[in-house]
């Protein structure tokens, strides 16, 4: 294994920016020196990156991603999306159970494990699928190998749907890994479905998923969530918040025990976006009002919201072309989603402190990841290099996912990501990938 010194850099990490070098030896970070480094201070044998004017940041941790395999492959592969995730500068992925067989048995699950050991860029955690009936699996699940169980309360693919109470409160009560919600009543979805086909058919105009997919069925399966969590002490994960009145909902809950996430298309679209993009941004939760887009981006400022995640959901440009109903939900982000939320720095909404916290530290805080989401002495060394002055575009040549395109196609970024180191290996380097490189399982520190 390669050592590297990255001297002169710009460092963001845990709240303060400072001048220095980060010294990486046998994939981990072995010394960070503050300030300046005299030639009598650098040691033989590192490969030397001179950083000046440019910035090293923890990896991002990207805990909400769907890579599609197995079963879906011709959409998205493990292989295909972490290297789109290292050219982000992502290098850790949680990933979503409804692939092609649902992940709602350990089997399942370890078979994920393998495949992503074979061929994963990045790090990588799958969580586990809950379903009305494999509770015995969820209590069986070792807590310092898997990231967490996912819920589905409102509906999605194959079984995973959660909507028996007495299970959903044995969940809540009994499973020992932390509980990730996808908050949707499906009650109220089909209760809307139902007003407008009777509408409109089969051709509902894509403007219409957010009155159907709306506010008040996020509301309350997030209440129901929120509620169970206080009620059992649960350690509960709130996934791609989508509304002001979720919102206002977490400025009253329990915190200590409760976490919240926005995903990039919810913090950049909104449904005014329909009538130009159409089914590429029809995703669950839809992406609602310009007030809802803006209660987001506030919230994240004022830590109601802890973690900026992708919901990475890659679908062929021919599926979403389909009409409403045929078209599935989803859009592909992880590649462009760093770029994307540095822009949030660049128009002054939010720092690059606060952008670091919510990608990379409150990420392996809140989910006790092992050594990994800080730039630390004896960390793994997960590094992103960046520039934040070197404006790029994005086209059809340049896109790394496995889909070929992206609802970010055209928007020009004012930062490029330039290096990426996984577990110490420079596994992206200005638009080259070291095909050698794989990523590890990332284990959890929970009692």
């Amino acid at each position: 294994m390669q050592n590297y010194l990255i001297k002169n850099a710009t460092i963001i990490n845990e709240g303060e920016t400072f001048q220095g070098s980060v010294f990486i030896e046998n994939g981990r970070i072995k010394k960070i020196h503050k300030g300046n480094i005299s030639t009598e201070q650098i040691v033989k044998n590192y490969t030397i990156i001179d950083a000046q004017g440019k910035f090293l940041i923890p990896g991002v941790i990207d805990v909400h991603v769907h890579f599609r395999e197995p079963g879906l492959t011709h959409k998205a592969d493990i292989n295909s999306e972490s290297r789109a995730a290292v050219a982000s500068g992502v290098t850790s992925f949680f990933e979503m159970p409804n692939t092609i067989p649902n992940a709602v048995t350990i089997d399942i699950l370890e078979e994920k494990y393998k495949i992503a050991s074979r061929n994963s860029f990045a790090n990588y955690s799958f969580f586990l699928g809950a379903t009305n009936n494999n509770l015995e699996e969820i209590l069986k699940a070792d807590t310092s190998k898997i990231c967490g169980v996912k819920v589905f309360i409102g509906s999605s693919t194959g079984n995973l749907l959660v909507d028996d109470r007495s299970v959903l409160e044995k969940i809540f009560s009994l499973s020992k890994l932390p509980v990730a919600v996808h908050s949707e009543d499906e009650e109220i979805i089909n209760k809307n479905t139902v007003i407008y086909k009777s509408q409109f058919g089969e051709n509902i105009p894509i403007q219409y998923h957010s009155k159907i997919r709306n506010n008040e069925a996020c509301i309350r399966a997030t209440e129901l969530a929120v509620t169970l969590a206080e009620q059992y002490n649960t350690r509960l994960h709130i996934t791609h918040l989508s509304t002001a009145d979720e919102v206002e909902l977490l400025k009253k809950s329990n915190k200590k025990n409760i976490s919240s996430e926005v995903c990039v298309p919810h913090l950049f679209f909104n449904d005014t976006d329909y009538e130009k993009l159409e089914g590429k941004i029809k995703i669950n939760p839809s992406v609602k009002s310009i007030h809802d887009q803006k209660a987001l981006l506030n919230a994240l400022s004022e830590d109601i919201i802890d973690i900026i995640s992708t919901d990475h959901a890659p679908h062929t440009l021919e599926e979403k072309q389909n009409s409403y109903f045929k078209c599935p939900s989803g859009t592909p982000s992880i590649q462009h989603s760093l770029p994307a939320i540095l822009e949030l720095y660049h128009n002054n909404t939010l720092s690059l402190e606060k952008i670091i916290e919510k990608m990379c530290h409150n990420p392996a805080t809140l989910f006790n990841i092992e050594k990994r989401g800080f730039i630390r002495e004896n960390y793994f060394a997960d590094l992103v290099i960046l520039d934040l002055k070197a404006p790029w575009k994005v086209n059809e040549s340049n896109i790394y996912h496995k889909c070929g395109w992206s609802v970010m196609e055209d928007w020009t970024f004012k930062s490029k990501i330039l290096k990426t180191f996984v577990n110490g290996n420079l596994v992206f380097d200005n638009g080259n990938f070291n095909e050698q490189a794989r990523g590890s399982r990332i284990t959890f520190n929970r009692t």
